[in-house]
């Protein structure tokens, strides 16, 4: 990968879109530090690779879009949408069956030509509003 913005451009088609969980370790360092973690999250590229698998058993037809990245230096700043079904439980909500726009950006430190460090944020409060767990603002 010649310049570090593919590596988050391929982790996103190989693993977030095609749900190639596993392969994720050809993009991140196994002690992978997650600067802002879902609850429950453990350490590591354990406790991501749990979290995504988390993700694609709850949003089954999960699909990622990178609308921007900017990079400076070792980090690459990259804004997304993921968009997907509520089909299983997701930070203890069951399955809705609706489905979610939701949009975000993450942070990454690329080490040799693996992620580092890595910090998400994310619309979690929009995605529970979509689901119908939160009511939507004013009401």
């Amino acid at each position: 990968m010649s310049d570090i913005r593919d590596v988050v451009l391929a982790f996103v088609d190989d693993v977030l879109n095609q749900g190639h969980i596993d392969a994720t370790d050809r993009y991140f360092w196994d002690d992978v530090v997650e600067q802002v973690p879902f609850p429950g999250q453990g350490a590591g590229i354990d406790g991501l690779k749990a979290v995504l698998r988390g993700m694609r058993a709850a949003f089954p037809d999960m699909h990622w879009r990178i609308d921007e990245q900017l990079v400076e230096g070792d980090r690459v700043l990259t804004r997304f949408e993921w968009t997907g079904t509520h089909r299983g439980d997701f930070l203890g909500v069951p399955a809705t069956g609706r489905p979610v726009r939701v949009w975000g950006m993450v942070i990454d430190r690329v080490d040799r030509g693996r992620i580092r460090q890595t910090r998400l944020l994310m619309d979690t409060l929009g995605m529970m509003v979509q689901l119908g767990v939160v009511p939507p603002p004013g009401q």
